[in-house]
């Protein structure tokens, strides 16, 4: 979607903030309802964050996140509330937000020069893996393509305690696919759409190793193989639209069905 695109569906509230600005808000608000639309959410919990670009901020690590309160379905570009670091508000908005979402999100956000993009969920099969003693094995094509791409985190109990943060960054180190034990799925990216992606095949191989495990034993992927799938798998790549195409598919999904996001 162009930003002219974005500014027609709602011209007023567009051309009181920077284009850049709406551009993303926009983005992410499409994705919000992407989320939902797949069935990925939990009540009016998780989130899904977005750095604000530098062109706004002038720099300082601001990023926009759910109003806390709001089912995914109701997540507007207008309703995202930006904050800081710190989850304070920076754009007067009236909705409070989750201290669960910006605490580990802000983390990575801080800690990670190359993540713009935070995304964590809580499905059925997220959760059931990250409960295994073994997480997620390498038994299916989707797991095959995250071959040493996944990291691993302990469960430290509901996530509003800074201290955290630091300990969750050293064990993410440069994978972009995270594992939380006994909580749920998380992945980050240079990008929304790569972080989807990532997310995506994450959740996928989860739902067939879950679907696997109940009807017996696995039959593993070979290392090798394992490593030339993950080698082979462009989707993530910038250099091939590292989800792009995949994103904008569902974008267009979202508008036939509703397209308030854009408001």
């Amino acid at each position: 979607m162009t930003t002219l695109e974005m500014q027609a569906a709602s011209p007023a509230k567009a051309a009181a903030m920077h284009p850049d600005e709406w551009q993303a808000r926009a983005q992410l608000a499409a994705c919000y309802r992407i989320f939902d639309m797949l069935g990925w959410t939990e009540m009016i919990y998780n989130h899904i964050t977005l750095r604000v670009p530098a062109s706004v901020s002038g720099g300082e690590r601001h990023f926009l996140i759910n109003p806390f309160g709001l089912h995914y379905s109701e997540v507007t570009a207008s309703n995202l509330v930006k904050i800081d670091a710190q989850g304070r508000v920076l754009d007067n908005s009236p909705y409070p937000v989750n201290p669960a979402g910006f605490v580990v999100h802000a983390a990575i956000h801080e800690g990670l020069a190359d993540a713009h993009c935070v995304m964590h969920t809580h499905t059925t099969a997220g959760v059931a893996v990250a409960c295994l003693e073994n997480g997620l094995e390498q038994t299916n094509f989707y797991s095959a393509q995250l071959h040493d791409r996944i990291a691993y985190h302990d469960f430290e109990g509901i996530t509003v305690h800074a201290e955290e943060g630091p300990r969750l960054l050293e064990h993410i180190g440069h994978r972009q696919a995270v594992i939380l034990r006994n909580h749920g799925l998380l992945a980050w990216g240079h990008t929304l759409p790569q972080t989807f992606a990532i997310l995506w095949t994450l959740n996928r191989a989860c739902e067939i190793q879950m679907a696997t495990f109940s009807m017996g034993r696995a039959r593993p992927v070979p290392e090798d193989v394992a490593i030339r799938c993950s080698r082979d798998s462009l989707q993530f790549d910038p250099r091939h639209g590292a989800g792009q195409d995949v994103f904008d598919a569902l974008v267009r999904r979202v508008d036939r069905i509703d397209a308030s996001y854009k408001d």
